[in-house]
């Protein structure tokens, strides 16, 4: 039986998270977030981070700007030394907390958002580019270079 006993919710501008702001080619939109805090049967502190937000990106396909929809649920154990990480249920991700056992929200949200950013952003709406490329730039067959090396090779034999 998992206990909830303290749950946030809020609305942060991305112009407020200058970390993921760099990877975004507009930092226009917003993330919508829950921050749930609690103890598993175990005992064990966690906190569970929702965010949901429109990313805006780059298509590496067609350069063209898209929103990226992003939904992340992800579950983190609050620890205060790496030991008690090996405790930590299969599935839930340890958070290190600071010597004073504090931790910034905001900062929670902007890391999930910055670890489901793509790696190369593409529009799932845009289709595949065929490129026709100009006369001068086709291949032609050119001799082989090293054709006469060959040559020399076989004269050995």
């Amino acid at each position: 039986m998992v206990t909830a006993q303290r749950s946030f919710e809020g609305v942060v501008a991305l112009t407020d998270l200058p970390r993921l702001k760099v990877s975004l080619t507009d930092p226009e939109g917003e993330c919508r977030f829950t921050l749930e805090f609690g103890r598993d049967d175990l005992g064990l502190a966690f906190v569970e981070v929702r965010a949901d937000a429109n990313l805006p990106l780059l298509c590496q396909r067609t350069l063209e700007r898209y929103l990226h929809p992003v939904s992340v649920v992800q579950r983190l154990g609050l620890i205060t030394d790496e030991a008690q990480e090996s405790a930590l249920p299969e599935g839930m991700e340890p958070l290190l907390l600071d010597e004073h056992g504090q931790l910034r929200g905001i900062d929670l949200v902007e890391d999930e958002l910055i670890l489901a950013l793509p790696v190369v952003p593409i529009n799932p709406d845009s289709t595949e580019l065929q490129a026709e490329w100009p006369e001068e730039f086709v291949k032609e067959d050119k001799p082989n270079p090293f054709a006469a090396l060959a040559a020399l090779k076989d004269r050995k034999k």
